[in-house]
């Protein structure tokens, strides 16, 4: 049996987002930014595609700009604000993702901003006090905080930070790809200058996504070149991957509330049976309160097999993760289960679900976890 257990790294492609890929591979060649008819159908493509992500957001098609993914767009977000808006402070948290974390760093290290982070409480969620501190303190700043963190699942109050920043004049970019697509996003309601998005974390293409930026924020361009993207981002589009990126927004919209209730049940489950076989067994983050429901980080019982747990998984057919995917060729541990004080000297696992993941693949898995876990059954 193969199961597929690492859905926050990536998401196996929806069928019907292929259908509609294909066609576009194959019969409509022409560059968009061609004025001759090939390249006004492929133009066509891009456009219809951002007004499709645009109204599920409840946004103006032209606060769209497509990138190659996520991490482009917090690269754009962030490097622009800084260099384009005076903005000489910034904010963020410890377990943010690297693509939010290492920029900040470099910007700070060339001398560009100063860098404070936000306060995290026992279970991993940002201290609102401490974020209200620091605005009141340093001033005008840009706010960068994750909306679900990738590795411990933990949920942020989008609206209450949002809030925050406007009361001290800051910007706000929140990470969202790991919850993009798998929560409705009202960006008109919230307080947010900017937001990102990778498709492949939805059952889309790998390769695409987009950066959301409030019509309230001018930067210029981000990747110099051609005058894609209105002067934003040089470039020739990715155009099957937008088609792919929009259809697979809308096929998440549509089936929504019955894949949260399938893959909350499916995680539950999981809880249930570690917590029934396992003696001792620990989550990392907020895993039965604001968390986001594909993730589950667990925070295994001391065992001499404990470095080989993913190994062992592996050759049994499982993919899981000891952390996000993006350090996955390092030795240095997850720098997230370090901020919030997670037990080095146990294993810690994270799993993560999708629409495909069924309870008896969790069954499947408890069974493999066994065999390194050979204890009574815990009363």
């Amino acid at each position: 049996m193969k199961v597929y257990f690492d859905n926050a790294a990536t998401t196996p492609i929806e069928p019907e987002v292929l259908d509609a890929m294909v066609p576009v591979m194959k019969d409509f060649y022409g560059n968009p930014s061609s004025i001759h008819s090939f390249g006004r159908q492929t133009r066509a493509f891009i456009e219809n595609s951002r007004k499709t992500i645009a109204r599920l957001l409840n946004v103006s098609p032209s606060e769209i700009f497509f990138t190659s993914g996520g991490t482009e767009a917090d690269n754009q977000a962030i490097f622009c604000s800084v260099r384009d808006l005076g903005l000489k402070h910034a904010i963020s948290s410890k377990i943010e993702h690297h693509a939010v974390l290492h920029t900040l760093e470099a910007l700070e290290k060339q001398g560009r901003i100063e860098l404070s982070f936000v306060k995290l409480k026992a279970n991993g969620h940002i201290d609102l006090d401490h974020l209200e501190d620091l605005l009141k303190e340093k001033g005008r700043s840009l706010v960068s905080l994750m909306h679900a963190n990738n590795e411990i699942g933990n949920l942020l109050p989008m609206k209450a930070v949002g809030l925050l920043c406007e009361k001290y004049n800051s910007v706000f970019h929140s990470d969202t790809v790991q919850t993009m697509a798998h929560y409705a996003m009202d960006l008109q309601a919230n307080k947010v200058h900017y937001v990102t998005c990778g498709a492949h974390k939805f059952h889309g293409p790998k390769g695409v996504g987009f950066l959301y930026v409030n019509s309230a924020i001018h930067t210029g361009p981000f990747i110099y070149g051609g005058s894609q993207e209105r002067n934003r981002r040089g470039g020739t589009e990715n155009v099957h991957g937008i088609v792919g990126l929009a259809k697979a927004m809308e096929i998440a919209h549509r089936d929504m509330a019955a894949h949260q209730q399938q893959i909350t049940e499916i995680k539950k489950y999981m809880m249930q049976r570690l917590e029934s076989a396992i003696p001792d067994i620990a989550y990392n983050g907020d895993a039965g309160g604001s968390s986001l429901y594909t993730i589950l980080n667990v925070l295994f019982p001391a065992n001499p097999q404990a470095e080989m747990m993913l190994f062992n998984l592996d050759i049994d057919g499982i993919a899981a993760s000891g952390g996000s995917a993006c350090t996955s060729g390092s030795n240095q541990g997850s720098h997230v289960l370090r901020a919030i004080g997670s037990d080095q000297s146990r294993p810690s696992v994270r799993f993560s679900f999708s629409k495909y993941s069924s309870k008896a693949e969790v069954d499947y898995c408890l069974n493999s976890l066994m065999k390194m876990y050979p204890m009574p059954v815990a009363k």
